[in-house]
């Protein structure tokens, strides 16, 4: 089942409850989210992509996976 903006955001809310985050798309499945929090200060964009990834608890994960494809921007507030 697809997911909406809304529960993308949710789920991005829990993890970075400070964060400035901005989730586009409507389909359901190709999404885009851009996260801008504190906690990413000194960490290389991997690192903050795979803290965004982990925030969705597996929501992305393998063939079945409910949210197919995120763009995705992270960076810390400037």
């Amino acid at each position: 089942m697809p997911m909406q903006a809304h529960e993308i955001e949710a789920l991005l809310r829990e993890t970075f409850p400070d964060a400035e985050i901005q989730v586009g798309g409507s389909d359901g499945v190709h999404m885009s989210a851009m996260v801008v929090d504190e906690s990413f200060r000194g960490k290389n964009r991997v690192q903050q992509q795979r803290a965004v990834y982990a925030a969705l608890k597996g929501k992305m994960d393998g063939s079945d996976g409910e949210l197919h494809a995120l763009a995705l921007t992270t960076k810390a507030p400037e």
